[in-house]
């Protein structure tokens, strides 16, 4: 992750289609989110195949997670985690305020 690098913040990636999250791991984001919960879940292509309805995930920690482990690159990305917090580093200049704080 060029920004944490470039802020000298140690940090961890996780490639999560080689090693996704599993229930604890997503329990844990979701937890810590200070995002919508439903913002977890990319609303794209494979989403639309699958006809899934976005409004299910309004508000659902447990809709999001059951998703995200039946459909590991739905997960939104990147997701930072920092102690007991966690965001959505869309747009990029959220992550350098998160990194920076």
């Amino acid at each position: 992750m060029a920004v944490a690098e470039e802020l000298g913040v140690d940090h961890e990636v996780i490639l999560y289609i080689k090693t996704p999250p599993g229930r604890e791991e997503l329990e844990k984001i979701v937890t810590a989110l200070e995002d919508p919960v439903e913002d977890l879940v990319r609303k794209d292509s494979l989403f639309k195949k699958h006809d899934y309805n976005p409004d299910d995930y309004v508000g659902n920690p447990a809709a999001v997670i059951e998703i995200l482990l039946k459909h590991k690159q739905l997960l939104q990305r990147p997701v930072l985690l920092r102690g007991d917090r966690a965001i959505i580093g869309r747009p990029k200049a959220r992550i350098v305020e998160f990194l920076s704080e």
